[in-house]
Order: structure tokens, then C-alpha cells, then sequence
């Protein structure tokens, strides 16, 4: 299956200009802002903008740094990464291997078995929970 290619104005149209400008124009959310970056529910984080599984509530943890926090992606196809030397800093930058979305960037400094932080923006992902709603209890 080849990527997902859609015209920036169709990026634009389908987006929040939040989600916009950190998935399709490489940006960053504050710390701490989030909608995930301290949730504890259970499911799996998806792409925003393509519905791709990336990450599961089962590999993230608090890494104190304001931001969703992951110890490994569901699997290693999910993911591109590519340099990031912007800011004065080189980094490495993580994708989305469907659609390109920028999602955030992975760092050597996490938690073991895998020993890296992938420091996801919150709105780069979307949580499909393991848990009911309440629309799904009410007929």
C-alpha cells in the first residue's frame, strides 16, 4: 500500500490550524498543554491524521517531560524517522510512515527494555480507548 497523499489544502480542511501546523508544518506543542500528555486510559494512539496504530497505552509513561511518552511504537514499520537539525540542535524526528505527519521526536533516554523516548505531541495522535462511552451503554 503506498502513502497517503493529500494537497495541503486538503490537510487544511480536514485539520484543527492546531493540528495543522504540528502534523503538516512541523510544529510543537507546548509542555504540559496536551489532551494526552498525562492521561492514564487504556487503548491505542493513532495517527491523526490517517488513523495509523502507532503507539499503545501499554508502552507510555510519565517521563516528566510534558509530553506523551512512549518506549517503543506498536511496530517498527509505523514510523519513519529522519535528522532534525533545526533550532541549533540536531534530533531525531519521528513520522508517520503513512502520511508523513510529524509526530514529535525520539530521544536515547528512556526506560529499558528499549532504552528511548518517543515524545509524541498530543496533537499529532488520537486515543481509540478500550473503554466503553456513553454512547456505546445508551440504545
Amino acid at each position: 500500500m503506498g502513502k497517503l497523499n493529500k494537497t495541503e489544502r486538503e490537510w487544511q480542511r480536514e485539520l484543527s490550524p492546531e493540528e495543522y501546523r504540528i502534523t503538516r508544518q512541523k510544529g510543537t506543542e507546548p509542555a504540559f498543554t496536551g489532551q494526552y500528555w498525562n492521561t492514564k486510559q487504556q487503548g491505542t494512539y493513532v495517527c491523526r491524521c490517517c488513523g495509523t496504530e502507532l503507539f499503545t497505552s501499554d508502552t507510555k509513561y510519565d517521563s516528566g517531560s510534558g509530553w506523551p511518552s512512549f518506549y517503543r511504537p506498536v511496530n517498527a514499520g509505523a514510523i519513519d524517522e529522519q535528522e532534525d537539525s533545526t533550532h541549533g540542535m540536531t534530533r531525531t524526528e519521528i513520522i508517520c510512515h503513512n502520511c508523513d505527519a510529524h509526530l514529535g521526536h525520539v530521544f536515547e533516554d528512556g526506560p529499558q527494555p528499549t532504552g528511548l523516548r518517543y515524545c509524541v505531541n498530543s496533537a499529532s495522535l488520537q486515543l481509540k480507548t478500550n473503554e466503553k462511552n456513553d454512547e456505546e451503554t445508551y440504545p
